[in-house]
């Protein structure tokens, strides 16, 4: 067991230490200027895809509006109560800046990564809609590059389906227990249930349920922050003075002053909204849409929702309250955001976050399955492996909710999702001709006068398309 601790120790020092995360940064700044602030240039057409009879004209297919809301419900998790508190204890207020910065370097990330899986998607036997990054690597590099798919698609497993439903488990039991006294296994049976009924429904259920529960989950929270805000409004300056000069240095809230508040502001805004870590691909590419370039307005608007809109919240209810004392210790994670909360409107409090951990954690669940059986999909056909896996994650949640030292059930979760990042990456920087090129045609028909682009594949026969996942083209 040591030797594995080794192991992945080593690879997550390689990956996440030092140099993953100036890669997404150089990437995504690149991504950004070569495509000409593209997520800037759609910014207002991404609020199109909340109506839903935007994009969506067959029933049969999973809507634009419906991949939003499950690539929403994945990406908004922990990582935005919990991460966006350690980020504050680590590197003061100046992190939520950071933070801000790479969701907006993100989006373009989010965008052409989605855009990539929905030009190599691929119609499925029942008519539904397939792919991903592993696709994207199989019919957009070649067959030559399959062990790189093969590479992502392990990689894909163990860190969501595997080691993140784990956490996901263990994190609504603990919740539930220190709030309401509510034993582990009687929280882990519940999710078991639940995650049960949707995984067995398939995608088409679980788009369904995102449809309902994000929609609560995100209005619930933003309504909670909006209403702690409004309560301390004349403060509200003063915050946003605190993060702009805590980012740049000019006041010191912990040690390591703006080293410290861009590294814990770039990795925890990594962490949250998941941009060009190759996950949120597999979801958008199961969305029926005119061109590909409308499901990746729509993921970066994803970006947009989870950083800007629900971390920021997170932020602003912790640096309005008393209970956060820049570099003061003890006091950290999901319990900081908690006695914020109950410092601000009373002990009620406590019993609405671990109500809103339950949503955040259902909704990641039912995406981290989705990705492992879209990934198992990729690496075989037979029918048996998802039963399997089906089985597997059921229990996983479980175990993790029951086990309150589980952490060794998801250690190597960020190392393999490390490796996965710099995969999907790879790949997409070695695709991005071919994603400004959709971009190219998407914006070019625009400002031909047409208010909805339609992806023609006859435009592009250099490209390995399937012309039967675009039914719109001529």
């Amino acid at each position: 067991m040591s030797f594995f601790d080794s192991l992945f120790n080593l690879i997550n020092d390689l990956t996440w230490g030092w140099a993953l995360i100036p890669f997404l940064v150089v990437l995504g700044v690149f991504f950004t200027v070569a495509s000409g602030f593209v997520q800037f240039r759609f910014f207002k057409r991404m609020f199109r895809v909340l109506r839903s009879s935007d994009e969506d004209s067959d029933p049969s297919q999973i809507s634009a509006r419906e991949a939003l809301l499950v690539s929403v419900g994945g990406r908004v998790g922990g990582g935005n109560i919990a991460g966006v508190a350690v980020a504050i204890t680590a590197g003061g207020p100046g992190a939520v800046f950071w933070m801000w910065a790479i969701a907006l370097v993100g989006m373009c990330s989010a965008l052409v990564e989605a855009t990539l899986a929905q030009t190599y998607k691929r119609t499925q036997p029942d008519g539904a809609y397939r792919g991903g990054p592993a696709q994207a690597i199989i019919h957009g590099l070649g067959n030559n590059y399959r062990w790189l798919a093969v590479i992502y698609s392990v990689c894909l497993i163990a860190s969501f389906a595997i080691g993140f439903n784990a956490f996901q488990g263990n994190t609504v039991a603990g919740a539930a227990l220190d709030s309401m006294a509510i034993p582990r296994v009687w929280t882990g049976a519940v999710l078991a249930i639940a995650t049960g009924f949707i995984v067995y429904g398939g995608i088409h259920r679980i788009a369904k349920a995102a449809d309902v529960i994000i929609p609560v989950m995100a209005i619930g929270y933003i309504g909670m922050a909006l209403l702690i805000i409004l309560l301390n409004l004349t403060g509200v300056p003063g915050v946003i003075w605190d993060i702009v000069t805590n980012a740049f240095g000019f006041r010191e809230a912990v040690a390591g002053g703006m080293g410290a508040a861009i590294a814990q502001g770039l990795r925890r805004g990594l962490f949250s909204n998941e941009a060009g870590l190759g996950s949120a691909p597999n979801v958008a590419a199961t969305a029926y849409v005119r061109h590909p370039v409308s499901q990746g307005i729509t993921q970066s608007f994803s970006v947009f929702i989870d950083t800007i809109i629900i971390c920021s919240c997170t932020a602003f209810v912790i640096l309005l309250g008393d209970v956060y004392v820049p570099g003061a210790e003890g006091v950290d994670g999901v319990i900081l955001t908690q006695q914020s909360m109950v410092d601000h409107v009373g002990s009620w409090a406590q019993y609405f976050l671990t109500a809103a951990i339950f949503l955040f954690s259902f909704s990641s669940i039912m995406y981290n399955y989705y990705l492992g059986e879209n990934a198992l999909s990729f690496l075989t056909k037979n029918p048996v492996a998802v039963q399997v896996l089906r089985i597997a994650i059921i229990g996983i949640v479980f175990l993790g909710a029951v086990a309150p030292g589980a952490t060794f059930v998801f250690n190597f979760s960020d190392p393999m999702m490390g490796i996965l990042a710099v995969v999907n990456l790879l790949a997409i920087m070695m695709m991005f001709p071919i994603a400004l090129r959709v971009i190219n045609d998407f914006r070019s028909q625009l400002d031909a006068g047409i208010a909805r682009p339609i992806f023609d594949p006859k435009k592009f026969p250099d490209l390995d398309t399937d012309p039967s996942a675009w039914p719109d083209a001529k």
